[in-house]
């Protein structure tokens, strides 16, 4: 538990480092596009969709009558764009972590090898190529996931516990993968899962949950539609910081688990933390 807590704090302050920010918009640029470009083309016969979706339904025909009685006939404009927004955040969000796992997490491992572990040797288990792979094939397992319980969502209790769980599952695999990538062998990495699988899934919940944070601003309706062209970057933005951190958080927590495990197998050899220059150096951040 202290090894979590003190990767936490550290992950914080490294946050605040200048890179990590410029770094941060690489992905909010690369999504901005995307998310721009689909709009362009599908927004409208998606729009187009849904409301013909929606007005198929007699019941929900029965609600418009009734609140047009009441003088709030308008809630039917803002509730078609709201539902499309609502779909296409899962996978904004899935978008936003395979960008930042493929393109800011390498540079992120770096900035903490380089200035927590300078001496930690590197065992090159895992080529960049095999972590896009490993990131591309747990995101399209995570989006199946997320696919087969929607129905499940209806649940009250459910709707607050599956998405978390599969957003920590996804966090968990991708961002533990990239932190040891470079400095742990393939059988460390395996070990490193194996001995710490639970406080790895755990702290990828604790993103999951993060990342569920953001979504809050479609809370605000009719202004939330309005505006929309500044609140879709500013969510997309809020995303890639809130995985960047995830990124540091597994980073410094799986680089020290590694260090650890080489400590514990060659005691004459290994490395070892310097408390007093660690905690120096990262307070330069602030």
């Amino acid at each position: 538990m202290n090894a979590v807590l003190d990767a936490f704090w550290r992950s914080l302050v490294y946050c605040l480092h200048p890179k990590v920010m410029l770094w941060s918009l690489l992905p909010l640029v690369l999504m901005v596009g995307v998310t721009a470009g689909l709009g362009y083309f599908y927004l409208d016969g998606l729009l187009a969709w849904v409301t013909q979706l929606l007005e198929s339904m007699d019941w929900l025909q029965m609600m418009w009558s009734w609140l047009e009685s009441v003088g709030a006939g308008k809630l039917k404009t803002v509730l078609v764009p709201l539902i499309v927004i609502l779909m296409l955040t899962p996978l904004v969000l899935v978008g936003c972590l395979f960008v930042v796992a493929t393109l800011m997490a390498p540079m992120i491992v770096q900035l903490v090898a380089k200035r927590r572990f300078p001496t930690l040797e590197k065992a090159a288990g895992a080529s960049y190529f095999a972590s896009v792979g490993w990131a591309a094939m747990s995101t399209i397992a995570a989006l199946l996931a997320l696919v087969l319980s929607m129905p499940l969502w209806l649940v009250p209790p459910l709707v607050l516990i599956l998405p978390p769980l599969i957003w920590g599952w996804l966090t968990y695999r991708v961002m533990a993968f990239d932190a040891l990538a470079d400095h742990a062998s393939a059988e460390e990495r395996r070990e490193i899962f194996k001995r710490h699988r639970w406080w790895l899934l755990g702290m990828g919940v604790v993103t999951g949950y993060m990342g569920a944070a953001p979504s809050l601003v479609w809370s605000l309706g009719f202004m939330a539609v309005a505006l929309a062209p500044f609140l879709v970057p500013l969510s997309i933005w809020l995303y890639t910081l809130i995985f960047a951190f995830s990124s540091l958080w597994f980073s410094h927590y799986g680089l020290s688990a590694l260090q650890n495990l080489r400590a514990q197998r060659s005691p004459d050899t290994a490395t070892t933390q310097m408390p007093l220059v660690v905690d120096t150096v990262d307070m330069e951040l602030l």
